[in-house]
């Protein structure tokens, strides 16, 4: 199961890489089209930006962002206070440790939850960006399997650490 886990989330953590990548590249295209319109009026000309460049990066940018999650948390990349907790027994940094691993679990499913109300409510409103037009729910879809992701893997390593002890 931790092999599944660690394997989904590394995918995650490269398409939400593509998706930054993505993001990158149409910035330089957006700001080099500022400059030469910049240049061109000089000439009595214009070159265009991109139409919609806001909303596109405002929608994927949700996307990216939470596709990280899982990784970092299959890879213990979340904040540890290790020089804190090596003043105590090691059954307490256990306790600390399972707690910790017990409350992220259930803050991600928490919001894996509200994600799902959220594009309920999102697609019933059939709401759309403000430029583009494109319906905002399907953006929701990489976010909330991020965040269910994220809940397995933090569960995972509770019961992992458990059966450890």
């Amino acid at each position: 199961m931790k092999n599944v886990l660690n394997k989904a989330a590394a995918w995650f953590a490269v398409a939400g890489g593509f998706l930054a990548l993505l993001i990158a590249v149409v910035t330089m295209v957006n700001v080099t089209a500022f400059g030469l319109d910049k240049l061109a009026r000089l000439f009595d000309a214009n070159v265009p930006a991109i139409i919609g460049y806001e909303d596109f990066v405002s929608m994927i940018v949700s996307s990216a962002a939470l596709m990280f999650f899982p990784y970092c948390q299959s890879r213990h990349g979340h904040v540890a206070v290790d020089v804190f907790i090596k003043m105590f027994p090691t059954w307490f940094a256990r306790v600390v440790d399972t707690v910790s691993g017990i409350c992220m679990t259930v803050l991600a499913l928490f919001l894996g939850y509200m994600m799902v109300h959220g594009l309920i409510e999102v697609r019933s409103d059939n709401t759309l960006s403000a430029i583009l037009g494109w319906s905002i729910w399907p953006f929701y879809l990489p976010g909330i399997a991020s965040m269910f992701l994220w809940a397995l893997i933090a569960g995972n390593q509770v019961f992992e650490r458990e059966s450890n002890v």
